[in-house]
């Protein structure tokens, strides 16, 4: 267990969602499923889907501008963006860099890439960031989860289109030398088997994907929690990637914690990856902002096999 920890702020947070919604009704005339369906197995009720037009880099690019325009920030201070995202624009440049154009920084010294860990890739991103901030070379960092899965979702395949959505999320963290502590756990096993993977279009084993899932959400926030003994109540909230109520339902079960422990917002827009966590986060801080300081725990899983969490204090 390697387990790092690093004192960082959470300057803002942002989302962005689309605003075609794909609702379990709309599936029904597409493939073979019903509502009751798909919510009994998932939770899920309705999914964004963005527009044939929109990429991935203008979901990101929206993202951000929300959590500018929240803070008022000032982003002349910005070098380094982090996209995490397994649906680019392109296979080259990366995302970050329409990003930092989009936003007009191109005149800006700034360090930016993507990077794919699927599910858990806000996790990871958050984490090099970080690493990255602690060694004093950079002093405010863009991290953002993006993602148009619509355009790797095969709607003739009723096991995979009900799950995914659109969506990207984003926050602004800089050093700090008050006491902030983020602490981050991240692991990952190749799989070979292929019980999650994406070439043209998303493929998975949903049962053994749930196992896994389960397992990956209790082990990394017992990981995270045991590292100084703190207790699960003393979390404002546990913020999960968000892919299905029912894997959620099981980690809260495993830790023997009521559901009211953990933020859920899946029946809303589904699965949508990289940006999951870091929509979920926004709308939390965003409805929670009179309560401070706030200490939690964000925890993701996905294809790779990846996973992995990390504690935060905002």
């Amino acid at each position: 267990m390697d387990i790092k920890h690093n004192q960082i702020k959470l300057v803002a947070s942002g989302h962005y969602t689309p605003e075609r919604i794909l609702t379990n009704h709309d599936l029904e005339s597409i493939v073979d499923t019903n509502d009751e369906w798909i919510t009994s197995r998932t939770g899920i009720k309705e999914r964004r889907i963005a527009c044939q037009d929109e990429d991935t880099s203008d979901l990101a690019t929206k993202a951000a501008l929300n959590a500018i325009e929240s803070s008022n920030y000032d982003t002349s201070k910005i070098d380094l963006i982090i996209v995490a995202t397994f649906t680019p624009d392109y296979k080259s440049p990366s995302v970050a860099n329409f990003v930092q154009a989009k936003l007009g920084l191109n005149n800006q010294s700034i360090t930016a890439f993507d990077i794919n860990a699927a599910c858990t890739g806000f996790i990871y991103a958050l984490n090099i960031a970080s690493q990255m901030l602690s060694t004093n070379n950079y002093h405010s960092a863009l991290v953002i989860g993006a993602e148009k899965i619509s355009k790797v979702t095969d709607y003739t395949d009723r096991n995979t289109c009900v799950l995914f959505g659109d969506g990207s999320g984003a926050v602004i963290i800089e050093s700090t030398k008050n006491q902030k502590p983020w602490l981050f756990y991240n692991a990952s096993k190749g799989d070979l088997d292929k019980i999650l993977y994406v070439d043209n279009y998303v493929h998975m084993d949903g049962q053994k994907v749930y196992q896994f899932a389960s397992k990956a959400i209790d082990s990394s926030i017992r990981l995270l929690l045991d590292f100084d003994g703190t207790k699960p109540d003393e979390l404002a909230i546990i913020i999960p990637h968000q892919a299905n109520l029912r894997i959620i339902q099981s980690a809260a079960k495993s830790l023997n914690l009521p559901m009211d422990h953990f933020f859920v917002n899946v029946h809303n827009y589904g699965n949508t990856s990289a940006a999951s966590i870091a929509i979920a986060l926004d709308e939390y801080l965003k409805t929670n902002h009179d309560i401070l300081p706030r200490t939690m725990i964000l925890v993701g899983f996905g294809a790779g096999l990846t996973w992995g969490a990390c504690r935060i204090t905002v």
